[in-house]
């Protein structure tokens, strides 16, 4: 934990110096009036008080009360400024640090655990520095210094109140490891509840169609009482030491007081040292109360810091020799891949593709078509092999510099809960409104946007989901237009579309793919009989190279899957049944 806390304070050292300083010096002021009470205790036990000494005990003590209300506000303002500097930081490089990982950390990970990591567990990393590091170093500092004033006035009483401290600790420590092992187990369900829920709102749809609503969603309904049984358990196994613990001070309190009471007929010690025991001795154990709750809850918290740690701690990948390629061919040199598993997704693969020329990557689902444009993009690193662009590995490259050189329209588009302006500039951050609206309109977007009530500056919501697949197709064309990198990768963009938007959508890709490198995954293969070369992948293995009419004639697996889907082409509903126009 303290490991923990020193990497999380570097982030901003400045504000966590004020704010330690300020909690150790209101723990001090905090403690002081108890020294001035045992003072004003022996004045008047001492048979020849002197009021002008009562009375400047008593000044004093308020002037300590004043500083100490003075010294609490500027600490809470020094403790919510650095908690939040320090959350917000961390937020900050926290976000940086997903960026530069790679994708094959989302693909291990579930992203509602992700999405708990950077949001419950940072806010659980608030709670902890806004309030229960502060009250702790209150506390101990508190305890020490009334421990010192009755060290002074009776060592042997002191020893019996503090004999609580060893004992109340075992208590803690059991607590301790009870609440690590339900506290990850709690955390663990709680992430799985999250991450269901977020399921059963995406597929919400899917889910009535079928009748799942409910309870009968089951496994929403487990992830739900997995978490009420594991909240209740660790609310419950803890508690007993906990309380136990209190037990003790109460009970060393008491024995304080028998002990006292026996010296004090034995003659061995004063009435004012044992009324001073009697107020000073239960204070003691007033910061400790606090400190057994608040020590448990940093516990639990801690669970959370660790697992935020534990992905900052992430390797990242690799900036390689930050090398800039000066032309954009691409190559592949007996690349082999798989996603950490032990099935290859790629095996030996191997090919060139000349600067502003087309690929077309063919063959059947599962081949790896779309694992090929994903190292391109430096999504994934290579096991073997290379991936080149411009003669320049790409693992040589900064995955920025890697960015900037490629841009993207996949199948599925995902647009920000933004303007259809913004997720445009999305491409190009300073792009000029001019260039953002010379990009929309050679992507085909304002043909719909200025249908919406607020032109190109209306809502796409959440997803996109205002929109229809064919449109936020364009505004993800739209974004590659304006950035206008010299690599493009498209992954189908028209496999779901309707015919009357495939129309736009080719016209629009058209404008995007001139003068580029560009690698296209095809499943409709008559949408690339114009390409410059055709790689056929068969089982993450190439099949055949070459252009439409050299692999036509082949007779080979592009040939027949060029014969399905002209095949295919003939279906169409009869009655009941699916049957072939030419088996009419």
């Amino acid at each position: 934990m303290i490991r923990n806390l020193i990497y999380t304070f570097k982030i901003a050292p400045a504000a966590v110096r004020k704010s330690i300083v300020l909690d150790l010096l209101h723990g001090l002021l905090i403690a002081m009036p108890t020294g001035f009470l045992l003072l004003i205790i022996q004045e008047l036990f001492s048979g020849k008080a002197v009021p002008e000494r009562l009375w400047t005990y008593t000044g004093i003590l308020l002037a300590l009360l004043v500083v100490q209300l003075w010294l609490s506000v500027r600490t809470i303002i020094a403790s919510n400024v650095m908690t939040y500097t320090l959350s917000t930081r961390l937020r900050i490089h926290l976000g940086n640090h997903l960026q530069r990982l790679s994708m094959g950390v989302y693909k291990q990970r579930d992203p509602g655990d992700l999405a708990s990591v950077a949001l419950q567990d940072v806010a659980n990393f608030e709670l902890i520095f806004g309030h229960t590091i502060g009250n702790i170093t209150a506390a101990v500092f508190a305890t020490l210094t009334i421990s010192v004033f009755l060290f002074i006035t009776d060592w042997r009483l002191a020893l019996v109140l503090l004999a609580a401290l060893p004992l109340s600790w075992l208590m803690v420590k059991i607590s301790d490891m009870l609440i690590f092992r339900e506290g990850k187990r709690h955390i663990a369900a709680r992430n799985n509840t999250g991450a269901r829920f977020l399921e059963y709102v995406q597929g919400i749809r899917h889910i009535k169609s079928f009748g799942m609503t409910g309870k009968r969603f089951a496994t929403l309904d487990k992830a739900l009482n997995e978490l009420r049984a594991a909240s209740i358990q660790t609310e419950m196994l803890p508690g007993p030491f906990v309380l136990t613990a209190a037990l003790v001070l109460e009970c060393c309190f008491l024995l304080m007081l028998y002990t006292g009471v026996t010296f004090l007929t034995q003659g061995t010690l004063t009435t004012a040292a044992l009324i001073t025991f009697l107020i000073l001795g239960y204070r003691l154990f007033e910061p400790l109360r606090i400190v057994l709750v608040d020590y448990i809850i940093l516990r639990y918290m801690n669970i959370s810091l660790e697992r935020v740690m534990t992905l900052m701690k992430t390797p990242v990948q690799d900036a390689g020799r930050r090398l800039v390629p000066q032309r954009h061919d691409i190559t592949f040199s007996q690349v082999s891949f798989s996603y950490g598993h032990d099935k290859q997704v790629l095996r030996d693969i191997s090919f060139h593709v000349p600067e502003r020329q087309m690929l077309a990557l063919v063959g059947p689902s599962g081949s790896g078509k779309t694992t090929i444009t994903s190292l391109i993009a430096r999504f994934w690193d290579v096991q073997q092999g290379s991936v080149q662009i411009g003669g320049v590995d790409v693992r040589d490259m900064e995955p920025q510099q890697v960015y900037r050189l490629i841009s993207e329209v996949f199948q599925d588009v995902y647009l920000f809960d933004d303007t259809i302006y913004n997720n445009i500039r999305v491409g190009r951050m300073d792009a000029t409104e001019e260039e953002v609206l010379a990009a929309a309109e050679k992507a085909l977007v304002l043909d719909f946007a200025m249908e919406f009530p607020d032109g190109i500056h209306s809502r796409t919501g959440e997803g996109g989901n205002r929109l229809s697949g064919g449109q936020k197709q364009r505004i993800s064309i739209a974004r590659a237009l304006l950035k206008n990198a010299p690599v493009v990768l498209l992954d189908e963009a028209t496999a779901s579309l309707d015919p009357e938007n495939e129309v736009f959508i080719q016209q629009a890709i058209q404008e995007l793919v001139k003068d580029k490198t560009v690698i296209v995954v095809a499943h409709k293969l008559a949408t690339i009989r114009n390409a410059n070369a055709i790689l056929v992948l068969n089982d993450g293995r190439m099949d055949a190279y070459g252009t439409h009419e050299a692999l036509m004639a082949e007779q080979g697996l592009y040939h027949h899957l060029w014969q399905l889907q002209q095949t295919a082409g003939g279906w169409k509903v009869s009655n009941e049944t699916f049957i072939l126009n030419d088996q009419i």
